[in-house]
């Protein structure tokens, strides 16, 4: 047996997170938000400079780690006008700690859902 060690990056995380979220019955999409934004602009940045960055599109996801070393994942979302907020809120929070554990085998300790925008007529 060998002790190797695998060290699952942050993005992946957002990734893995960014994709349950989007799954949801009733999110209409991830918002970025001005954190996002700001994000998005220094990704450029780095494209315009020739940096490759090859993480998987993430933006309305923030994973940051406590002191404790607690996994928390912050989703900003969009939902549709005809659904409960508070039911696809609870949902988003289980699809994201039941995919990120699928697909990393990595715990997520902690899951806020932020809804930044309710739009009428979107499913």
């Amino acid at each position: 047996m060998s002790d190797r060690e695998f060290i699952i990056s942050d993005a992946v995380v957002a990734g893995v997170a960014a994709r349950a979220t989007a799954e949801v019955p009733g999110v209409v999409r991830l918002e970025a938000g001005l954190r996002g934004l700001v994000s998005a602009f220094a990704r450029s940045g780095k494209q315009l400079l020739g940096v490759q960055n090859s993480a998987a599109k993430a933006d309305g996801v923030r994973v940051r780690r406590t002191p404790a070393g607690a996994l928390a994942v912050q989703v900003d979302v969009s939902l549709g006008a005809d659904c409960r907020a508070a039911t696809v809120g609870a949902e988003i929070q289980r699809a994201v700690i039941e995919a990120v554990r699928a697909q990393t085998g990595v715990t997520v300790d902690e899951v806020s859902v932020t809804i930044l925008d309710i739009e009428p007529g979107a499913q």
